[in-house]
């Protein structure tokens, strides 16, 4: 049945081998005031020390490398909240092509600001995510761009698997790995590079209870639409992609939702016990952890922050929140 899949074990290698020229591994750190909290071994996945504060970095640098001259010539664009956006924008300016990303309005300024300072033109379209890819592919097929899809990249896909393959370098006997699910390229790199490396180890995928899509796909076997209401940008996509949603239906173990507040919680906790900012999607592979613990319990467990690029004036709202009646650390 793997063989029926677009994307394999070696295509990983092939983009661990080409990112070797472009970034370095990024930090698993063990915290033990973590492990306490859950119950076991707790490992982190720092992919919000990228440059641009994201694992996308990873996938946008791999893809925009193996294109060729003329595609490199007509520039690319994408659609994004924030992160794929910045990857796409990094890439480019690395290899001098021609970036347009469309945001939604009221896309995290932080993110928004990044793009354009890493020179990426930035168009504002639709009320969400769905809305400015809509015009996106409009606009790819009117202008010639090479269009460059959040989630159903196979090279995209094969880049970010590969810090799977550093958590498991570093710590082999990893038992669980908790990842955030948006678009599900992540949580399908991992299930590549865990499930050929060592079939035991379970793969976990989190998502937000205010944005469901790739939840209730999974479930179903096909793609879902459905509403997205949550902070979290990451996560908020209002339908699931068929190429990661491929993948995670042959090799996800599990797949929890959780709610906004739980997310907001982990991020505080992520800044408490750790001194890292983690963005809602980042923070959401430790609110799953905290709500599996039972389950987890004398587990070796690996979760990924997938990135730390909250806004300023979000943070301010969540330690105003904090001390707030209600609200437990």
């Amino acid at each position: 049945m793997t063989d029926t899949l677009p994307l394999h074990f070696t295509d990983l290698l092939k983009a661990q081998q080409n990112l070797r020229a472009y970034l370095r591994p990024t930090p698993l750190f063990h915290y033990p005031a973590l492990s306490a909290m859950i119950g076991a071994e707790t490992w982190v996945k720092h992919e919000n020390h990228q440059p641009v504060g994201a694992f996308k970095v990873r996938g946008g640098v791999h893809l925009i490398s193996q294109l060729d001259d003329a595609q490199k010539r007509a520039g690319v664009i994408a659609a994004s909240t924030g992160n794929h956006g910045q990857s796409v924008a990094y890439a480019a300016r690395l290899f001098g092509v021609r970036a347009i990303i469309a945001v939604p309005e009221g896309a995290n300024p932080a993110k928004v600001a990044s793009m354009k300072n890493l020179g990426a033109e930035v168009v504002f379209h639709g009320r969400d995510y769905d809305e400015a890819r809509e015009w996106v592919e409009a606009e790819a097929s009117r202008r010639g761009y090479r269009y460059i899809h959040s989630g159903n990249e196979p090279l995209l896909i094969a880049g970010v698997g590969t810090y799977a393959l550093e958590m498991l370098s570093e710590q082999p006997e990893l038992e669980v790995i908790i990842v955030p699910v948006g678009g599900g390229s992540g949580a399908a790199g991992v299930c590549l590079a865990a499930k050929t490396i060592n079939p035991s180890i379970r793969v976990i995928g989190v998502q937000s209870q205010q944005a469901p899509a790739a939840w209730r796909s999974w479930n179903a076997g096909k793609l879902v639409e459905a509403p997205t209401a949550t902070f979290a940008e990451g996560l908020a996509t209002r339908t699931a992609f068929e190429l990661p949603q491929q993948i995670l239906r042959h090799y996800l173990d599990d797949f929890i939702l959780v709610s906004d507040d739980e997310i907001r919680r982990a991020i505080i906790i992520l800044l408490a016990h750790t001194r890292n900012l983690a963005e809602g999607a980042g923070a959401a592979s430790l609110a799953a952890a905290l709500k599996l613990r039972q389950e987890l319990a004398g587990k070796r467990l690996g979760i990924v922050l997938s990135g730390g690029n909250l806004s300023i004036d979000r943070l301010r709202d969540l330690l105003a929140a904090e001390g707030a009646p209600g609200f437990k650390l």
